[in-house]
């Protein structure tokens, strides 16, 4: 999620990667961010000046629905910005070959580094959450003609000075507006017989296909029964070796994380289980070491044989939060003119817990309600991205009396609402709340 400080994190990552690229040369200069009829105060320093003269939609990003969002969703579209950048230098008592010297040193930096990373980005506003976006963000030198020149310096009613021109796209930022969430599918085609994949060609290397889920879910979680049913399985071929280990990677975790046990594999499967949660006091039990979301898995196989480890492909798989229902409590206020049923609050906990840097909501029937994660201490701790929350509390306004299905979304994966165990699926009973 990207929030409105998107652009001033742009134009700051820009900036701190011309002071550092320019060093010495600027001597007791630096570089600014002011429009040009302001830029120069003296005629003493070097300078290197960056200006935010425009920005443009990006019609490619204009109505395009994020990754996280699954078809049917009704979720507003962020905003994507294309970011246009007026580069100028000057050179110290006005010299021009100083100024020409440091304005091709500039775009030297601009060109080596075409891409801006997520630790720079991070390194300079680290609020933003800008390092988080699913688009990279690209930086192009944007030729001007003659003409075009012309007109963007007469606006600036200042004297023409060489420069440059920079595109930095794109730029997303997150809209604040609810999205509609209708449950999910129960049956799909007749008598759920679902889709059916059956792959022709064999291929002589170890090779994942296909991911099967407990009791045919979408994901899994922590805290199965502990009956011997694998949580999942890796289905391929040549899943053959002396010792096999399986890896899962989460984008948020920098440590892959190990199944609790493989149970009987063969060269076609390999059945997983998963850890159970622990004490969520614990800071090394499994709860407080996983993440829900998305990741990705894959095999290392290795022989007794003087032979290579092989890997893998990877294959995605869905880790869900799970609601303990027994923690749910709701708490609702007076009614108010604004709110003629009263606020709801809602509070419950989950498993594994949750990271402060995560997308987390909760889905109350069809609305969705954010989750506003608690107020950092003073002075904030150095990695708050890494704080684990196991208590959730979620606020809800003008919502009627009824029960309402529940289910908890983070990055992007749900907890598991349907049961599949019967000869009919539905809904799990423990997964309603009653809102008085």
């Amino acid at each position: 999620m990207t929030n409105s400080l998107a652009i001033a994190a742009v134009t700051t990552t820009l900036r701190n990667l011309l002071t550092r690229g320019l060093g010495s040369e600027l001597g007791s200069g630096g570089v600014t961010t002011r429009p040009p009829d302001k830029a120069r105060e003296s005629n003493d320093p070097n300078q290197v000046n960056l200006f935010l003269y425009h920005l443009m939609p990006d019609p490619a990003w204009r109505n395009r629905e994020m990754p996280n969002r699954r078809p049917g969703e009704n979720s507003p579209s962020p905003l994507p910005l294309k970011l246009f950048y007026l580069m100028t230098a000057y050179g110290k008592e006005n010299d021009d070959t100083l100024a020409h010297r440091l304005l091709g040193r500039a775009m030297q930096i601009l060109h080596d580094n075409t891409m801006l990373s997520a630790d720079h980005i991070r390194a300079a506003l680290p609020e933003s959450d800008l390092h988080n976006q699913v688009e990279r963000i690209r930086i192009t030198l944007q030729p001007l003609t003659l003409e075009e020149t012309s007109k963007l310096w007469s606006s600036f009613q200042t004297q023409y000075r060489i420069s440059a021109t920079y595109e930095v796209s794109v730029v997303l930022i997150d809209s604040q507006r609810p999205s509609v969430t209708p449950l999910p599918v129960l049956m799909v085609g007749r008598n759920n017989a679902g889709v059916i994949v059956q792959p022709s060609v064999l291929l002589p290397f170890p090779t994942l296909e296909t991911v099967v889920y407990r009791d045919g879910q979408a994901s899994i979680f922590l805290g199965t029964p502990a009956d011997g049913t694998p949580d999942l399985t890796l289905q391929g071929q040549n899943l053959v070796g002396d010792v096999v280990r399986v890896c899962f990677q989460h984008p948020r975790l920098s440590v892959p994380l190990a199944p609790a046990q493989i149970l009987a594999r063969t060269p076609l499967s390999l059945p997983l289980v998963l850890p159970q949660p622990g004490n969520a006091a614990d800071p090394n039990a499994p709860t407080n070491q996983w993440l829900a979301g998305l990741y990705r898995v894959k095999a290392v196989i290795s022989s007794a044989a003087a032979l290579p480890e092989r890997v893998t492909n990877e294959m995605a798989i869905a880790l869900a939060p799970k609601i303990l229902t027994e923690t749910v409590t709701v708490r609702r206020d007076p009614p108010t003119n604004d709110d003629p049923f009263g606020k709801a609050t809602l509070s419950l906990r989950c498993v594994p817990t949750v990271a402060r840097s995560q997308a987390v909501s909760l889905l109350l029937g069809d609305r969705e309600l954010a989750w506003n994660p608690p107020l950092l201490p003073d002075p904030p701790p150095l990695s708050r991205d890494l704080l684990r929350y196991s208590d959730l509390q979620f606020e809800a306004k003008r919502l009627p009396p009824g029960d309402y299905w529940l289910r908890l979304r983070v990055d992007g994966v749900d907890s598991q609402l349907i049961i599949n165990r019967t000869t009919q699926p539905g809904f799990d009973p423990t997964q309603r709340v009653t809102l008085p």
